[in-house]
């Protein structure tokens, strides 16, 4: 199932609507404002959180946090000893790491967990402006939390390549 995300309403504060494939409301992206630190949270349509992403405060590396009611599910992390410059680990909680590789600016990467494909983000499949897709391979698959992971390192991609460390799997400079 692809999932349609519209970049230009990733500011913080800004809500915005994830749509399914065929332009039902699936997820809507509440962003927090005024807050000491970076939160947003995932809904499903009905206004239930699923997933709420926080950016993690005093940490020796840039990392995000992502809880389910209330309870840590999963900590992302740029993976530093990678050849891959767009490259970014999940720690879920109950010690499954997902792989995070591609060109994170771009909006051209993949997630997998031991090698195997769970979902593809792209803004090839389609035509509008600053818009790109996260296609959830495995039916069984985590939708929201995929979701989650996709709009995290984005995001921690774009705040590394504002702080000065270079593009970070991008385009280049």
């Amino acid at each position: 199932m692809k999932y349609l995300v519209r970049d230009k309403m990733l500011a913080l504060g800004d809500d915005y609507w994830i749509e399914d494939e065929d332009g039902r409301h699936a997820f809507l992206v509440d962003g927090k404002a005024l807050r000491i630190r970076d939160t947003l949270e995932l809904k499903d349509p009905d206004g239930h959180i699923l997933i709420t992403l926080r950016e993690k405060l005093l940490g020796l590396r840039d990392a995000m946090t992502l809880e389910r009611d209330e309870r840590r599910l999963a900590v992302i992390r740029r993976k530093r000893l990678s050849l891959l410059r767009g490259h970014y680990l999940v720690k879920l909680i109950e010690g499954t790491e997902l792989d995070v590789s591609g060109r994170l600016l771009d909006r051209e990467f993949k997630i997998e967990y031991e090698g195997e494909l769970l979902a593809l983000v792209s803004r090839q499949w389609y035509r509008i402006r600053e818009t790109y897709a996260v296609d959830v391979i495995r039916e069984d698959a985590d939708a929201a939390l995929l979701i989650a992971v996709a709009v995290c390192v984005i995001r921690m991609a774009e705040r590394e390549r504002e702080d000065g460390a270079g593009p970070d799997g991008g385009a280049g400079p």
